[in-house]
């Protein structure tokens, strides 16, 4: 069968044909049926038209590069997480950068006696939050960190630390809700 007749061939069918010839052609014609949706689907939550699009076009270019890293079951499902996982990591770098600026000015404007205090505060829930991290079990500690200090997504967890999806999502809940435990008893004491 060649390219032209392809539009009768399912999803995983075109997957099976580029993981057998290499042939970009097949995802290309995989990306075309969904680009519309993701496009839509990168508004939602960039909104803004030529960063959704920008972005659909680094989401093509990851998927080629990342499907035969992957078993890839269900083409749609695992495109729509891949576009949601890049989206949420654009958000997340748009606040480092607002953060940043953020900073910045603050450096330049010393901080009021009032907020001295409050600095003080932080430093000391810092210290506390570090000594709750150190308290988890190895699993929650590496994906928390991971996740929330390098702001790492899901799928670079489990290719950084080998745990499946459904262990790395389980270990940060469970990290997220055993810090909270330990920070509310250090708050008490």
């Amino acid at each position: 069968m060649n390219i032209k007749n392809s539009q009768e061939l399912t999803d995983e069918e075109l997957l099976q044909r580029y993981k057998s010839d290499d042939n970009s052609q097949w995802v290309g014609i995989l990306f075309d049926r969904y680009a519309i949706l993701l496009l839509g689907m990168c508004m939602k939550y960039l909104k803004n038209e030529e960063d959704a699009r920008d972005s659909v076009q680094q989401i093509f270019l990851k998927v080629l590069a990342d499907i035969n890293k992957h078993q890839v079951q269900f083409f749609r499902a695992w495109i729509y997480m891949v576009t949601k996982n890049h989206c949420l990591m654009q958000l997340r770098q748009r606040n480092q950068v607002r953060q940043e600026e953020v900073n910045e000015k603050h450096l330049n404007d010393p901080a009021p006696p009032e907020e001295k205090a409050t600095l003080a505060e932080k430093e000391v829930l810092l210290t506390n939050m570090e000594q709750a991290l150190e308290q988890l079990n190895d699993e929650q500690r590496i994906c928390v960190k991971l996740f929330y200090l390098e702001k790492c997504s899901y799928s670079e967890i489990t290719e950084k630390t080998g745990y499946s999806l459904l262990q790395v999502k389980s270990y940060i809940q469970n990290g997220k809700r055993n810090l909270k435990l330990l920070l509310s008893k250090q708050g008490k004491q």
